[in-house]
């Protein structure tokens, strides 16, 4: 919707860093120190599925995201398996291939905190999607379910579509 010529392209992991709600009501990732033990665990790292993203679509996304005012872009280093076939979720315990990708961030908003209203329902379409193509059921029940319950108000969803669509910033 908001990118409307990216193509899904894997899931990748973010190390070293954790998801959260900020103080705006909206998601973003925190760097964290590194953990003593080598193997991540769901509280250090960040999942999420990849997208191509062109031009046009990325001056949109900038936009909608609020750059350079509510996040800023990075290209972080992540372990990325990319997608094998079209309806099936990604295998996690094949080896990731090791790459840079674009990450929206904010390093001035990383209190936790709770999402905004409409964003429950957002969040919630994302899950749904990002299970089905292959991230943990465990990291989202342990990471994202902190912040983000699985009920939401259905009567929200134009909110929520409108919001997605254009930046506003409410904070």
């Amino acid at each position: 919707m908001r990118c409307p010529t990216s193509d899904y392209l894997g899931v990748a992991r973010l190390d070293n860093y954790r998801w959260m709600i900020n103080d705006r009501g909206y998601a973003n990732v925190v760097q964290v120190k590194s953990p003593s033990s080598i193997e991540p665990n769901y509280a250090n790292v960040v999942y999420g599925l990849v997208y191509s993203l062109q031009p046009s679509d990325e001056e949109k996304l900038d936009t909608n995201e609020g750059v350079p005012f509510a996040y800023t872009k990075e290209d972080l280093p992540v372990s990325f398996w990319a997608k094998e076939k079209e309806d099936e979720p990604v295998d996690l315990h094949k080896p990731a291939k090791k790459q840079d990708m674009l990450v929206y961030i904010s390093r001035d908003h990383v209190t936790d905190s709770d999402p905004k209203h409409e964003y429950i329902y957002r969040m919630n379409m994302g899950i749904h999607d990002a299970l089905k193509k292959g991230v943990p059921e465990e990291y989202v029940q342990e990471v994202m379910r902190k912040f983000i319950p699985p009920e939401h108000d259905d009567t929200l969803r134009d909110q929520a579509m409108q919001q997605a669509l254009a930046f506003e910033d409410e904070r």
